[in-house]
């Protein structure tokens, strides 16, 4: 065998130990993903694959429920919250781990009709009250509900109202109530309708960060999964430019 053969053999058994070293190391992390996260984790999941050569497997749901599932043994390997108190629980708890834990997006809060000029630009709609139903997230289970519930009690309204309301289990669902004609408006994440390329139809306000609490969505790696490579590979992406990018272009702030 020539010189040259050989250094062409080494070379193609270099390439190949290297790959089956990087497909070796791939690995995949289990994501619970609340239900307002989910366009944009998508497409940080996609890019994330691309990146990395890990996936991430996503279930997408209301943290009230994650959090009750994560008590009864849930696979997740990392739990992307709608709010930072759930994280901070489990971390009290024994089941989340400290050092992990940070906010990756804080979420908006907007009414929403899929229908033009249901909507007001400065939300008036709600005191004329010339609807029959309002979509609202059980408040429980589900951040963007609690905000809800507190800017309705601010402007008074909370009693007036509550026999009105439709309650969706989580974000999702009380979008789906909305995009559906079963309530005439409803109040969801600005990341439901601010999609990039896609905005949903119809008409909204977008409430005033200072009419409720921060909605301060935190990460947190569960205990199990402090050795899963690409669970921690995926809390350092969601730190970078590239998720950066995507989480702001849903109206998120970061």
């Amino acid at each position: 065998m020539t010189e040259t053969m050989n250094r062409l053999l080494t070379g193609v058994v270099a390439c190949v130990a290297a790959l089956t070293m990087t497909v070796a190391k791939a690995e995949e992390v289990q994501v619970a993903v609340a239900a307002n996260f989910a366009a944009p984790m998508e497409r940080i999941a996609a890019e994330f694959a691309k990146d990395t050569g890990h996936k991430a497997v996503l279930s997408v749901g209301a943290t009230g429920k994650f959090y009750a599932q994560i008590k009864n043994g849930a696979p997740f390997d990392v739990l992307l919250s709608a709010d930072d108190e759930t994280p901070a629980k489990l971390v009290a708890e024994g089941d989340g781990l400290a050092d992990s834990r940070f906010t990756y997006a804080i979420g908006r809060l907007v009414l929403w009709s899929s229908k033009p000029g249901v909507v007001d630009a400065a939300g008036d709609v709600l005191k004329k009250g010339d609807f029959k139903h309002l979509a609202v997230a059980n408040p429980k289970l589900a951040p963007y509900g609690a905000a809800a519930y507190d800017m309705l009690r601010k402007l008074g309204l909370l009693e007036t109202l509550t026999p009105r309301f439709v309650t969706g289990e989580n974000i999702a669902q009380t979008f789906q109530f909305v995009a559906t004609g079963n309530a005439e408006l409803g109040f969801v994440a600005l990341s439901q309708v601010q999609i990039p390329g896609k905005p949903a139809e119809g008409s909204q306000w977008i409430v005033p960060a200072s009419m409720h609490a921060p909605i301060k969505q935190d990460a947190v790696l569960l205990k199990k999964a402090a050795q899963n490579q690409a669970a921690l590979a995926l809390l350092k992406y969601l730190r970078g430019d590239t998720a950066g990018k995507i989480i702001n272009s849903f109206g998120y702030e970061r």
